[in-house]
Parts: structure tokens; sequence; C-alpha cells
């Protein structure tokens, strides 16, 4: 069968380093961190006391007051994300309606509405169960922005949202393009979101001793590749997509942004959290990707890496590169945006999306910052603490996520 073509034709994105792409986009490219003090909860107990939130954030900026009591905090981002993308590619009330059953919505979520969760169980503890929202349900539950960016939009088609921790964003891009390439949509809106700064979050993350500590540097902490790296930044926020199939979208003159031209994903069966040392499961997934790309290792310019400025991962992550790239992973440019912006747990990987296509139309690649002393076994071109030029045809993204699930997205220039 024939596979049909699928381009990008829209980004959105709410990040701690910028909402609105080119917010986003241009603290990606100039290496400014979004990271800072915690601010949304008191911090004080924790020994992570910093973050990337969604600065001053006020959903009455976007939504109307009854709404947003409405729409749980994860949800709310993930809409905000989605109009941008959706007014960028243009499907406006006047194109949607007449195909409204072939533009479909897949967006996920690591955790979902966890702020309602914690909100609403402090509730029934303390009030009892008939001082509990009504709301609860449909705003804790991970599927409603899916449910919500179709109902705002009126997009008939498949629906769906994945779960797969930090994973999750690549599997609802890969589940998007398979559904347009197979025949089942002609458009899909795919990403994900999350909120996942809350009490429980911190707390836990905290034990498992998985967030850096650098309280003094918050700034400074995100160093994915440097030797001294000692954990990952808690972040939020959400990135979305807008993929079509190719005629559809030059039908309506609609700007083509990228082609994605490439998905897989596997699963390490190896631990809960930590990935296989030997980065069996990455260099796979790796392949895969490639190989359904139509294309070779030594034709990928620019890796977004996952590089989560953990001990085990960007050292998996590094073998891994080498071991699919050979002699090209010298070659290759790499860089993690999460040096900027965080880990976004279940949206990490759809901003980390945006941020690609936006590296693949701009010819740069965004720096690592923080990288300051190098690891033994970390020794290639992270890009370090600036952007640097470099024609991109064909990029890939990386995500793996807690479960062992991975994924990896590749991207194309797009050319006639």
């Amino acid at each position: 069968m024939n596979r049909r073509r699928v381009v990008v034709t829209g980004l959105g994105v709410v990040a701690p380093n910028g909402v609105g792409v080119p917010a986003f986009w241009e603290s990606c490219r100039e290496g400014r961190s979004g990271i800072g003090p915690i601010t949304i909860l008191d911090p004080s107990p924790y020994p992570t006391r910093f973050g990337g939130e969604i600065k001053n954030y006020d959903p009455l900026n976007f939504f109307e007051k009854n709404e947003a009591r409405k729409i749980d905090r994860f949800a709310q981002f993930a809409l905000i994300a989605c109009r941008e993308a959706v007014q960028q590619a243009g499907l406006g009330e006047d194109v949607v309606r007449p195909v409204a059953d072939r533009i479909g919505v897949v967006i996920g979520s690591g955790m979902g509405g966890f702020t309602t969760i914690e909100s609403q169980h402090k509730r029934l503890m303390e009030h009892g169960p008939r001082r509990i929202y009504p709301f609860l349900i449909p705003m804790m539950i991970v599927n409603i922005a899916a449910g919500e960016v179709a109902i705002r939009h009126g997009f008939k088609g498949p629906n769906t949202s994945m779960v797969s921790a930090c994973t999750t964003g690549n599997h609802c891009i890969g589940f998007g393009l398979r559904t347009i390439q197979y025949g089942d949509a002609d458009a899909m809106i795919v990403g994900s979101s999350e909120a996942g700064i809350t009490h429980i979050s911190l707390a836990g993350f905290s034990i498992m001793r998985a967030l850096s500590t650098r309280n003094d540097g918050p700034e400074k902490a995100s160093r994915p590749f440097d030797r001294d790296r000692d954990g990952f930044v808690l972040s939020e926020g959400a990135g979305v997509i807008v993929l079509e199939e190719l005629e559809f979208a030059k039908r309506r003159g609609t700007p083509i942004l990228a082609e994605i031209i490439g998905y897989a994903a596997n699963s390490d069966a190896h631990h809960i959290t930590a990935p296989c040392p030997d980065g069996e499961g990455a260099r796979s997934v790796m392949r895969l990707a490639v190989k359904d790309a139509g294309l070779q290792p030594s034709d990928i310019d620019y890796i977004n890496a996952h590089g989560t400025s953990t001990q085990l991962n960007d050292k998996a992550e590094t073998f891994a590169i080498k071991e699919v790239f050979g002699d090209h992973a010298r070659k290759v440019k790499i860089s993690s945006t999460k040096s900027v912006h965080g880990h976004l747990l279940g949206a990490g990987a759809s901003v980390e999306a945006v941020a690609t296509v936006c590296a693949i139309r701009e010819g740069v690649v965004p720096p690592t910052i923080n990288y300051t002393t190098a690891d033994p076994d970390c020794d290639l071109d992270y890009t370090p603490n600036a952007k640097v030029a470099h024609q991109i045809r064909h990029a890939m993204s990386n995500a793996f996520g807690f479960g062992g699930h991975n994924g990896s997205v590749v991207f194309k220039k797009y050319e006639e």
C-alpha cells in the first residue's frame, strides 16, 4: 500500500520559556532558560523548590470564568496550544464544517488532571463526599483534552488520547501520522499536555531522587550531558501540531512548515524507571524510525535528544546514538531543548517536536545550555551553550519514558 504524504501546517506551544511559538522558539534558539522558583504552591517542604512554571498564567486571559472552572490546568494548556496551531493551519469553521469527519484529534498526557485530583481529594477528606465538585471526573481524565479540542473546533474524525509517560507526545504524533497515511483521516491535531507541578508529583519525584536540587541556581539546573548533571527539572505546558495529508493541505493553499516521514515505537522491557544501560531500546527505536522514513542514519542532520539531565538517561542515549549512527554520530548535530524549558513529562516530546520543526525551518540548531564540564561517557557534539547555523534536511526527535516506552519521529524539510 502506498502511504500518503503527511505535512505539518500548524504549531502551537505553551511552555515555561514562552507561550506561543515565536516566544518559545526565540528562547530555545538563544538559549534563554525558562526555569525559576515555584510559585503556584509552597515548595518549602521539598528538596527541590524550582521548576518550569508557565509564568504569570491567568486562565481568564484565555477562557471565560465559568468555563475555566470546569477545565483542569493541563487541558487549558492543550486548548491554548491548539488554538494557535489551528489558526496557523487555517482550519477555521468554514473549512472544517464540510470535512469535519475527516479531521481527528489525538492529544495525550502523562498524568492528566492532577491539580483537580489533589484539590478534590483534600476537599473530600476535609468536608466529605457531598462537597466534591460535580465536574471532578471529566476534569481529571486524561482524554478530556482531546475531547475539549474536538468539541470546541468541531473535529468529528478519529479522537483518542495516549498515556506513555515522557513518550506520550511522540506516540500521539505517530498515531496521527499513521491515521492519515492509511486514509482514516485527512488531518489530525496531535500533541500532549501536562500540568505536573503539584504536591504529589514533587514529593514523588523527590523521593526517587529524580529531580535536580540546584535551588541556588535554578536556571542552571537542567544541564543535559554535562558531567555534573544531578536530575531533571519538572515543568508544565503543552505542544500541539497540525498534521495534514499533502494534497488536502495544498488544495487550501495553506503554508507547509515541514513534512513528517518517519515514526517508530518500542519497549525496553527492562525496568520501570531506568533505561537499558546499553541503550538497547533507544538504539532499536531510532533505527526503526530511520528505516520507516526511508533513510540511512547518515541522512539525519539533527537530533533533538531526549536528554533529561539525569545520569542514566543521558549516558544510555549517547551510547545508543553512537551504535546507530556509527561514524556519523561525530558529525550529526545534537541538542536537548530540555536545558531551556525543563522536562514537561507527558508534554515534553510534543513541545520538543515543535522545536525540531522550527529548527528545520530556520536552519538553526538550538543549544544545549549549562554545558560546562565534559562527561567521558557523553562525548558527542551537543551544541554546547550557543546556537549553530546548520542546514537541516532531516531531523529526529527522541522520547523515552518510564515503563520502558520509546518513540522517535523524523521530520523533513518540505520539498515538492
